[in-house]
C-alpha cells in the first residue's frame, strides 16, 4: 500500500511502509509573504493527548505566558475535557485573571493549525502523523499569521514518512515542519525533564533557536541533528541501542539470579563495570534492585513494551531502507514480539519476568 492510498484511508486503517508520499495528494500553494502585524497573545496548538501529550501540554500551559491561549486536539473527548478542567483549576490556584492560562478545545486538527503560530503534535503511529497533516493541507492554504507557522512533531516515526511530510509543508508554504521525537518517557513528560532530539533546516540559526525554544517549554534537552528526517533517525538508532542493551541487562540479572547471586549487588559490581548502562543503572529489570524503576511496582508506567516493539520495527525497516545490515535486530523483535503478547501494557523492562517464566 502506498502512503497515498493510506492518506485516503479512514482513521483506523492501518498503513504499512512504502517509499514517499506523492505531493500531488496535497494542494498546492502559490508563494506569499507571512503578515508582518504584530498582535499581542500568541496561540499556541498541541494535537495529541495521550501518557506523553498530556503531560507535554500541561508543562507547555503552564509554561506560556499566562494571556497566551493553548488550543488542543484528540480524538478522546474525556482527555480533552479533563485538560481543560484541569488548567482552569491551575490558573485559578495561581490568582490568573479572566482569559489567562485559557485552554480552548478544537474541532480537529486544521482548525489547530488555522489559530497558532506553534503546532505541537504527539501521536502513536506513522498513519496518525499523516492522517494529522493531510486534513490540515486538504483544505488549501492557511490563514496567515504574525509569523511564519512552525510544525513540531515530537511522534516516533519512520524517516522517510517524516521527510515526506516536511516536503509537503515547505512546498505548499504551510509553514516549517520539525520533526523532535522525545525520549524520558511518562516520567520524563511529566517533570518537564524530557530530552529531544530534531531535524530541521540549519540555514537559519533564527530557526533553529526558535524550535529550541519551544522545546525548552517541554523538556530539558535539544539536540539539532541535521536535516529534516535527522531527528528521527536519530531517535530510532538510539532506541535500537536500548532495545538490544534491554534484553542483555535482563539475561545477564536472570543469569546471575540463577547463580545464586544477590541481585542488588550484582547491580551495583554491574554499574560500577564495564556492563554499565542505563537499563541496569536506572531502568534495572529486577524487582527491588531500583525502587524508582517499574520492576518495582509491577513493572507498571515507564516505556511500553509495545512502544520498544514498534521503535525496534521502524528502526529494522529503516536501516533495511538503507542497506544497512543489523545482525541482532531481527532476533530482538522476536523477542519484544513475544514479551508484548504475554504482558501486553507493561513497561519493556518485563523482558526479565519473561525470561524468568522460561526457565521455570
Amino acid at each position: 500500500m502506498s502512503l497515498r492510498t493510506a492518506l485516503s484511508l479512514p482513521r483506523r486503517a492501518t498503513l504499512s511502509h512504502a517509499s514517499a508520499v506523492d505531493l500531488r495528494c496535497w494542494p498546492s500553494s502559490s508563494a506569499r509573504a507571512f503578515s508582518t502585524t504584530v498582535h499581542r497573545d500568541a496561540t499556541w496548538g498541541f494535537v495529541g493527548l495521550g501518557q506523553m501529550g498530556y503531560h507535554m501540554a500541561k508543562n507547555l500551559r503552564a509554561k506560556i505566558p499566562a494571556s497566551d491561549t493553548l488550543i488542543v486536539r484528540d480524538i478522546n473527548e474525556d482527555a480533552m475535557k479533563r485538560f481543560v478542567a484541569e488548567a482552569q483549576e491551575a490558573a485559578r490556584s495561581t490568582g490568573a485573571g479572566a482569559g489567562e492560562g485559557l485552554v480552548e478545545i478544537a474541532e480537529n486538527a486544521r482548525e489547530v493549525a488555522e489559530k497558532s503560530e506553534v503546532m505541537v503534535t504527539s501521536l502513536p503511529e506513522s498513519q496518525h502523523v499523516i492522517e494529522v497533516f493531510h486534513s490540515i493541507l486538504k483544505h488549501g492554504e492557511l490563514p496567515p499569521l504574525t509569523q511564519e507557522r512552525l510544525f513540531i512533531d515530537t511522534s516516533t516515526i519512520d524517516p522517510v514518512t517524516s521527510k515526506d511530510i516536511a516536503s509537503a509543508i515547505h512546498t505548499t508554504q504551510a509553514g516549517r515542519f520539525v520533526d523532535a521525537p522525545v525520549s524520558g518517557g511518562v516520567v520524563g513528560a511529566r517533570a518537564g525533564t524530557l530530552s529531544f532530539m530534531f531535524g530541521a533546516s540549519s540555514q537559519t540559526g533564527q530557526l533553529l533557536e526558535r524550535v529550541r525554544g519551544v522545546l525548552s517549554l517541554m523538556g530539558k534537552k535539544a539536540w539539532h541533528l541535521g536535516d529534516p528526517g535527522a531527528g528521527v533517525s536519530g531517535k530510532l538508532a538510539n532506541n535500537y541501542i536500548l532495545a538490544l542493551n534491554n534484553i542483555a541487562t535482563a539475561e545477564a540479572m536472570n543469569l546471575g539470579v540463577r547463580w545464586g547471586l544477590e541481585p542488588k549487588a550484582l547491580a551495583e559490581m554491574i554499574n560500577s563495570s564495564t556492563g554499565r548502562c542505563w537499563p541496569s543503572e536506572v531502568n534495572n529489570p529486577v524487582p527491588g534492585v531500583v525502587e524508582t524503576a517499574p520492576a518495582s511496582r509491577g513493572y507498571e508506567g515507564g516505556f511500553g513494551v509495545s512502544l520498544m516493539h514498534k521503535d525496534l520495527r521502524l528502526a529494522i525497516t529503516a536501516a533495511k531502507e538503507s542497506g544497512t545490515p543489523l545482525v541482532l535486530g531481527d532476533k530482538a523483535r522476536e523477542v519484544y514480539k513475544a514479551v508484548e503478547d504475554a504482558h501486553r501494557g507493561k513497561d519493556f523492562s518485563v523482558v526479565y519476568k519473561w525470561l524468568q517464566e522460561k526457565s521455570e
